[in-house]
């Protein structure tokens, strides 16, 4: 007999038993960990590459994910009202740049200021 053989010598015993649990076990174990699943997609025609598809997947709970370094979600507008501020609050920012930049070439165009040209017009 060789080595197999005595390893697996009955037929009714396995070499691994089987994990029992319930689904919300094994759903507090993957999310704990996380788990990734990855696959590509290509579509080729006479050896010319026409299109290609990479599917990545993290399944994780939030923590795992943060500690993963993964939270697109709360930078994402579409996904945080906090976001969605802060880009509202960014857009006020430049535009309140480029206006004072414009201000600024009108003044040295003209030679005056344009508050003056501002108090001028309200009288």
């Amino acid at each position: 007999m060789t080595d197999l053989d005595h390893r697996y010598a009955a037929p009714d015993t396995q070499p691994y038993a089987p994990v029992t649990g319930n689904l919300a076990d094994l759903l507090e174990r993957v999310l704990d960990k996380g788990i990734v699943i990855a696959g590509d997609i290509k579509i080729d025609l006479l050896d010319i590459e026409l299109l290609t598809i990479r599917l990545r997947l993290f399944i994780a709970s939030v923590d795992t994910a943060k500690k993963a370094g993964i939270d697109w979600w709360e930078t994402d507008p579409a996904l945080s009202s906090r976001a969605a501020r802060d880009a509202l609050a960014e857009e006020n920012a430049r535009l309140r740049a480029r206006l004072d930049a414009l201000e600024d070439t009108l003044e040295e165009a003209t030679g005056r200021s344009a508050e003056n040209d501002t108090t001028q017009v309200a009288r």
